[in-house]
């Protein structure tokens, strides 16, 4: 079949590969000049199997309530005059029941297990290099109630095959030596030795041009328009370019364009319960090796993840819900700073550091919606939130296998909360 991918972020670009692997005949869509340079370009880099208890869970009510109105709160609801927002609130809270939670966790762990090995098979067989480590990712914690709702939260994750472990202080500390000048503050930890790290640009950017090599056609600097429909099939996609208005066609459509699905698809009546949960990053060079970490960290205080890519250290979290804005906030930037000198004071270049931000497509319950739609030959893979990286590569194989008219080969239920 010819299949028309739009976006080209670590969704459209692995969909497209493993859609190409199947056979089809891919053409890309994206607004950029090259492949990874929006929500993907700067992430935490955690390939996180042990980031399944999603943001929606028992705990969450009452801690969005402690985080109201402090500006650099891990999470931060923003109040607007928005229904899509509420309406998203409101399914959090309901996402934030026991039972539901548990399901989400399993629905996370399953597909993280998945995309892991799949993502391992990729670089196996194509020799990808984009400064990935596997050398697991330590969550450690320094509030002790935390701390024991993390273990309880494990052993959930645990009972779906995560293969997280319990660790001491201690235990942290030699992990990850880097971690010693805060043994004091630290009152445990989960170590998942089969986690990785990377930098999912660079994984996005190999994996185009590898793409490219076996056939995939990627038009760049192309925006979408619109989706024009007939009954029950979508006839075409209208996009923009320098050269001026066009009009696509396709045997199926994929639509993997994060937030901004949400614009392309409610003309057409589809509404998805996805909003743009806006994350910050910092990237900084190492100036002291022996003093940064190399172990992929999770501080669970600050919600912050700290990835050791090549020789710079990428710092990242926080979630923001304010719409579709993309300005940088220096205040949550420089908390993040702030942390990250606490307990690495003399690790990096912290005066070049680069912040960046960008718009995660949340949803509600974290699992992400991957699949049909009434129409015919349209196809969603986005609402990712978080765990993108994670769970790419994965999603792109099952997205690959429902176009292509064959079961996945996991069975679970894929269209988030």
């Amino acid at each position: 079949m010819k299949v028309l991918v739009l976006g080209s972020g670590l969704l459209g670009t692995t969909s497209a590969w493993f859609l190409s692997e199947a056979g089809h005949d891919v053409t890309v869509v994206d607004r950029q000049p090259a492949a990874g340079l929006e929500t993907s370009f700067a992430n935490g880099g955690q390939i996180s199997v042990s980031h399944a208890e999603p943001w929606a869970n028992p705990h969450a009510p009452m801690q969005v309530l402690r985080w109201l109105g402090r500006e650099d709160a891990p999470l931060l609801f923003r109040l607007r005059a928005d229904p899509d927002q509420w309406r998203w609130g409101l399914r959090f809270l309901l996402e934030c029941l026991p039972g539901r939670t548990r399901r989400n966790i399993e629905s996370l762990v399953t597909l993280g297990i998945y995309s892991r090995a799949t993502l391992q098979a990729l670089r196996a067989g194509t020799g990808i290099q984009y400064d990935h480590l596997e050398r697991g990712i330590l969550h450690f914690y320094t509030d002790r109630a935390a701390f024991d709702a993390g273990v309880q939260a494990l052993a959930h994750m645990n009972d779906f095959g995560c293969g997280s472990v319990p660790t001491t202080a201690d235990e942290c500390v030699a992990i990850e030596p880097a971690l010693r000048g805060a043994r004091d503050r630290i009152v445990g930890g989960t170590f998942t030795p089969s986690d990785e790290s990377g930098n999912a640009w660079r994984f996005t950017d190999e994996l185009a041009k590898l793409a490219i090599a076996r056939g995939v056609d990627f038009r760049f600097d192309t925006t979408v328009i619109a989706l024009e429909r007939e009954g029950d099939r979508i006839t075409g996609v209208r996009v923009r370019n320098t050269e001026g208005e066009t009009r696509l066609t396709a045997d199926a459509i994929v639509v993997a364009l994060g937030s901004y699905s949400v614009h392309l698809l409610r003309p057409l009546g589809l509404r998805i319960p996805v909003y743009p949960a806006k994350g910050y990053s910092i990237t900084a060079k190492v100036i002291d090796p022996a003093s940064a970490p190399e172990v992929s960290l999770t501080d669970d205080g600050y919600k912050l993840v700290f990835s050791r890519l090549g020789d710079e250290l990428r710092v990242a979290g926080t979630a923001e819900l304010n719409g579709w804005d993309t300005s940088i906030n220096q205040v949550r930037c420089e908390a993040i700073v702030r942390r990250t000198r606490e307990l690495f004071p003399d690790a990096l270049d912290y005066a070049g550091a680069r912040f960046w931000t960008g718009l995660r497509p949340a949803t509600p319950g974290n699992v992400p919606i991957i699949g049909r739609t009434r129409f015919s030959n349209l196809y969603l893979n986005t609402g990712h939130g978080t765990l993108g990286w994670t769970l790419s590569c994965g999603s792109a194989r099952v997205i690959a296998d429902i176009v292509s008219g064959r079961r996945p080969e996991i069975t679970i239920p894929l269209s988030g909360g």
